[in-house]
């Protein structure tokens, strides 16, 4: 069997510009492995690039598609640490959404014992993302408060119960009760309905936080830094309503505040694999007693793909959405 069916883009626009293909079956370089993908997981980006918002970086698959858990099923000639048949779940630069996809091998990591490939798929982008953002650039340590907007999203629903499980005072925010329940329950203190309260205004009746996880932007921004304690953080990782903001950053300076942020797909593979490293050490023995788990909203056939963007854009669902690529599991 040589080729293998794919999900395109066909051309920019909403989910309809989806659309089932066939394509050659890719052949793994040298650092690399083929996976024979079961379940990938759906992300904002996948999103964005649909649109046409979120190009591809230079030699990623143009196929949508950041993360899935599978089979490999043949490795590149330098690879020494997986064998054909091992399963893995793991961070792709793109090229999900089909039956095999290519990465480096030092992306992949081990479906944790115990856990389902389904549940695997929801892992790497999730975790990547969260322990890259949270522990390592804005380095969050025991008994700080911490803030994360989103907090019934992938993103959000991990970054609550690491945070939570090492130590830190979390907050939260989400869009409505069953969500905020969501959160809460996974380990935050209190969540915040932003369509009934202002965050701020919560947040400074606590004393405000140490660090905060923002994928919202806009006019948060100007309340993020309002709502950090002096030398707070806060970390940027997406911009659902908007980059451009007008900022007094004379507060950063005397409040010795920190802002920075950062994206995952366009870092070095050297980048990447040291985040899987990390994690492979202080993550996956938590994965592996049931300490974490990933939070599952919905899993879609491929072939329904375009009803799974409809769900990632209405913001009705809670953690992740999956698409079950093998009809045979």
């Amino acid at each position: 069997m040589t080729s293998m069916k794919v999900i395109e883009i066909v051309e920019p626009g909403g989910p309809s510009v989806l659309k089932s293909s066939v394509r050659s079956i890719p052949k793994p370089k040298r650092n690399e492995v083929l996976i024979k993908i079961s379940y990938a997981g759906i992300n904002r980006p996948d999103v964005l690039q649909r649109s046409g918002s979120y190009l591809p970086p230079p030699g990623a698959s143009d196929l949508p598609g950041l993360e899935a858990s599978g089979i490999i099923f043949a490795i590149g000639k330098n690879v020494t640490n997986w064998e054909v048949g091992d399963e893995v779940c793991a961070l792709l630069p793109g090229g999900g959404y089909a039956e095999y996809a290519v990465t480096q091998a030092s992306h992949c990591l081990p479906v944790p014992t115990g856990m389902s490939l389904k549940q695997a798929a929801a892992l790497p982008e999730t975790l990547f993302t969260v322990w890259s953002n949270v522990f390592q650039r804005g380095g969050l340590k025991p008994n700080e408060k911490f803030l994360v907007h989103g907090g019934s999203s992938g993103i959000g629903t991990m970054a609550i119960q690491l945070a939570n499980l090492f130590g830190s005072e979390v907050y939260a925010t989400a869009g409505n009760e069953a969500k905020c329940s969501a959160c809460e329950e996974l380990g935050a203190i209190r969540a915040i309905n932003y369509n009934k309260e202002d965050f701020l205004e919560v947040i400074k009746s606590i004393g405000g936080v140490h660090l905060i996880l923002d994928m919202v932007g806009g006019a948060y921004i100007e309340k993020n830094i309002k709502a950090l304690v002096d030398d707070g953080r806060l970390v940027q990782i997406a911009f659902l309503k908007g980059a451009k903001v007008e900022l007094n950053f004379a507060q950063i300076m005397t409040r010795r505040l920190t802002v920075t942020g950062s994206t995952l797909r366009p870092q070095s593979d050297l980048s990447k694999s040291q985040i899987a490293s990390e994690l492979l050490e202080k993550i996956w023995p938590l994965l592996s007693t049931g300490r974490i788990n990933p939070v599952i909203n919905s899993v879609f056939d491929l072939n329904d793909v375009s009803s799974a963007h409809l769900l990632m854009e209405s913001s009705k669902h809670i953690g992740k959405i999956v698409l079950k690529v093998d009809g045979r599991l």
